[in-house]
């Protein structure tokens, strides 16, 4: 199930739990977890509060939530954001993973999170949405609850709101599961490409040699030629490819070298080759396709890496963070 998203005050949504980006101490702090106790009975739920003494970062525990439309409120301690150098991340990733876990055992069916951190503790509000993003997904696949992120700024809920629904968007705009009547992909838009198919597959009737030999003649350069081709255009050092992201490396750039017209690269790396040279669409396309690949709009992992070369982003940790975001494996396992 996926995340959802409200622009709201967290004391106002309806959950099971809802959790409290808390004080380590007993004590009713501004924003958020000011909202949360007024709106649950401010005296009560101190005085539950009280009784759970100080919470260590990234820990959680829970009490009632009294006058909250919920049954539970979840206080968990955020880390303060000191340049990203003192255990930050790990700190926020255990605030929704023990947060998820208690929910869990409390039997809750849906949760509702606060921004954790991002306020006052300063927190990068791009970095804490990565991380509440995969440790969220990560949970959801072995276990079922709706969890929902309430954030209350307009820049936040901007941040949060394309991280989650941009690719969504695209996903539910191209994706074709081959069915009759397909997903989401409507009928004209199916039509029309196959009209485009059908147009080119024209087109390559009409220019198909008729001896085998003049065909084998006309074949393009290999994926390896391919690559050193561009490369070289723009004038690029090999050490500017390979080390452009972590899946690619100086052996694997030299074994294309040096195996040329034989080498076949798993689709991941040819996908990481296509980030490194920050290739347009149809040149992403036409490079994948010399090593034997596509993207194919029936697989939701290739619109997914479509989607990021479209955007112009480059960047292979993005393009993994959105597929483990999904429910996919990074690159560096993708082989077909």
């Amino acid at each position: 199930m996926p995340i959802k998203v409200f622009r709201n005050d967290i004391s106002q949504v309806k959950a099971d739990a809802i959790v409290n980006s808390a004080n380590p101490d007993p004590i009713i702090g501004g924003g958020a977890e000011a909202a949360i106790y007024k709106a649950a009975g401010e005296n009560a739920l101190l005085f539950e509060r009280k009784k759970i003494g100080s919470i260590a970062p990234g820990e959680a525990a829970y009490t009632p939530a009294f006058h909250l439309s919920a049954k539970y409120v979840i206080h968990t301690v955020g880390p303060v954001w000191e340049g990203g150098y003192k255990g930050e991340a790990a700190i926020l990733r255990s605030c929704y993973e023990n947060s998820l876990e208690l929910a869990q055992s409390l039997g809750c069916k849906s949760i509702a999170f606060p921004f954790i951190s991002t306020g006052t503790y300063g927190f990068p509000k791009d970095k804490a949405i990565e991380i509440m993003v995969n440790t969220v997904n990560k949970f959801l696949k072995h276990n079922n609850m709706t969890v929902i992120l309430v954030v209350y700024d307009k820049e936040s809920f901007k941040i949060s709101g394309s991280k989650l629904s941009d690719v969504t968007t695209f996903l539910e705009e191209n994706y074709f599961d081959g069915k009759s009547g397909g997903n989401y992909v409507s009928v004209i838009r199916r039509n029309r490409n196959l009209e485009r198919e059908r147009a080119l597959h024209h087109r390559e009737q009409e220019v198909m040699p008729d001896d085998v030999s003049e065909l084998l003649n006309k074949s393009s350069e290999s994926f390896s030629t391919k690559v050193l081709s561009i490369v070289k255009e723009r004038g690029l050092e090999p050490s500017e490819v390979y080390k452009k992201n972590g899946l690619l490396s100086k052996k694997i750039y030299s074994d294309m070298k040096t195996q040329g017209d034989d080498y076949k690269p798993k689709k991941g790396t040819a996908i990481a080759f296509c980030l490194a040279l920050e290739l347009e669409l149809p040149e992403a396309l036409d490079l994948l396709a010399r090593a034997g690949w596509t993207l194919s709009s029936s697989k939701k992992i290739d619109l997914i890496v479509k989607f990021h070369i479209v955007h112009r982003d480059f960047n292979i940790r993005h393009v993994n963070d959105t597929l483990n975001t999904y429910g996919f494996a990074s690159l560096d396992k993708y082989e077909k």
